[in-house]
């Protein structure tokens, strides 16, 4: 399964992809806006984290997501409890 994490705090990059690993999902994160959420491709799940987040950002996220068949889990804090959750409801169904 891959994901795609938009948001989030850029020092703990790393334990979001190592905490996916641990559900077999090949995650990728995207704490800062810095070229855009053009390269996204297909992923089956994207997880918003929407404290950390601008509204552009978000925007743009939820506009690369349209007319694709994507999951999209939102959660406010981006906390890794928060991000284990959504895995457990969403990577164990998959």
């Amino acid at each position: 399964m891959s994901i795609v994490i938009v948001g989030g705090n850029e020092c703990m990059t790393r334990q979001y992809v190592e905490l996916c690993k641990s559900y077999k999902c090949k995650a990728r994160v995207y704490a800062k806006m810095e070229r855009g959420l053009k390269d996204i491709g297909t992923p089956d799940l994207m997880v918003l984290f929407t404290s950390t987040i601008s509204h552009k950002m978000l925007r743009c996220a939820l506009s690369e997501a349209r007319g694709q068949n994507i999951k999209i889990a939102r959660a406010h804090t981006s906390s890794m409890s928060a991000l284990k959750n959504i895995l457990q409801q969403h990577a164990v169904t998959a």
